[in-house]
């Protein structure tokens, strides 16, 4: 029987979950779906400057399932990007952190909680 799957956990959900080409046809193109936690491991490392470990301690996973995470994330991304696809964000196995959670935070913070409180 195999192993049960881990729960990752996010921040939050993105702001904007739809991203593609504008245009004539722009609604009828090929659409790629990335999941939420695919969505945080870029956040994480591209935006937050993360690195795998961190994140991994910060989505409450494996490092190397933080890498695997992030791989499929990328390629997702190029693919949109150089085959003018469309991007949905949405699905995936995750939980959305509580705000006083400790598990939201590392040495770190959730600075995106954050930012998003100033707001």
């Amino acid at each position: 029987m195999p192993r049960p799957r881990k729960w990752r956990n996010v921040c939050s959900l993105p702001q904007y979950n739809r991203f593609g080409p504008l245009g004539v046809g722009a609604g009828q193109r090929e659409a790629i779906t990335m999941s939420v936690d695919e969505y945080e491991t870029i956040r994480l490392i591209d935006i937050e400057g993360f690195t795998q470990e961190m994140c991994s301690k910060q989505m409450n996973v494996a490092r190397t399932t933080v890498q695997g995470i992030y791989e499929v994330a990328r390629r997702k991304i190029a693919d949109a990007l150089v085959h003018g696809k469309v991007l949905l964000i949405e699905g995936g196995e995750y939980l959305l952190c509580d705000e006083d959670e400790p598990s939201c935070f590392n040495e770190r913070g959730c600075r995106h909680r954050r930012r998003q409180n100033r707001q």
